[in-house]
């Protein structure tokens, strides 16, 4: 049985361009599924926020819409429920990397406004990074790769191939023309060499340990990946 660590967003909005704050959280999809995923095949997950917080949920993320449906909503909101390890998170500062054999980061806009300028959290990426353990990236969580920037603006993470929420789902989503910066560009400027798939579909990058999905639905299909390499 294998230790996942989930570090997850303790913000409950994102700071636009303008300086108003839009609601926010962590993606549901983006922790239900891949919780499901682990828990089922054995392993036990441990949530880890800033400060120990209550990580928010976008309440958006649980409507039918964003779900494909009612049936799917139904079920990731079930599973956020029964996810015990929601309600009781460890503080991000206490974590020690050598106490997990994985490390999983949900998405959502709040990883924008948080772990992206998070320094235990670029701590916690780098030492995973360099220890070979799977590290998985989803969405709008590869913001916290920023926070690895060193002065000098070097990051480990540069030269790694690596996906994220595009900025053409940004346009989509209505939401790009009033951010204050956007994920793929900043990713590009780190260094890194982001993948871009289509819109909305699935797609799953790996680059050694590193192990990134693009939106929502490459939750899953990521986690299963991750999976792999824990067997």
């Amino acid at each position: 049985m294998a230790r996942i660590l989930f570090v997850m967003t303790g913000a409950d909005h994102w700071t636009l361009a303008d300086g108003t704050q839009h609601p926010t959280g962590y993606w549901a999809e983006e922790f239900a599924a891949p919780y499901r995923v682990f828990t089922e095949a054995g392993h036990r997950v441990v949530v880890a926020t800033p400060g120990g917080v209550l990580p928010p949920v976008d309440r958006s993320s649980l409507a039918p819409e964003a779900n494909g449906g009612q049936e799917k909503a139904e079920r990731v909101a079930a599973t956020l429920e029964s996810a015990a390890e929601l309600r009781q998170p460890v503080r991000l500062e206490d974590v020690r990397p050598e106490d997990y054999d994985a490390v999983f980061y949900p998405g959502g806009h709040g990883p924008m406004e948080d772990l992206a300028v998070n320094g235990d959290s670029a701590r916690l990426l780098t030492d995973t990074l360099e220890s070979g353990k799977p590290l998985g990236v989803v969405c709008h969580a590869p913001a916290a790769l920023l926070a690895t920037e060193s002065g000098n603006g070097s990051s480990p993470f540069a030269g790694y191939r690596l996906t994220g929420f595009t900025n053409a789902e940004e346009k989509q989503a209505g939401l790009a023309d009033k951010a204050a910066w956007l994920l793929q560009d900043r990713l590009v400027a780190l260094g890194t060499e982001f993948s871009e798939g289509q819109p909305w579909e699935p797609n799953v990058v790996v680059d050694r340990n590193l192990h990134t999905g693009q939106n929502p639905a490459s939750s899953e299909p990521l986690a299963e990946r991750m999976l792999a390499t824990l067997a």
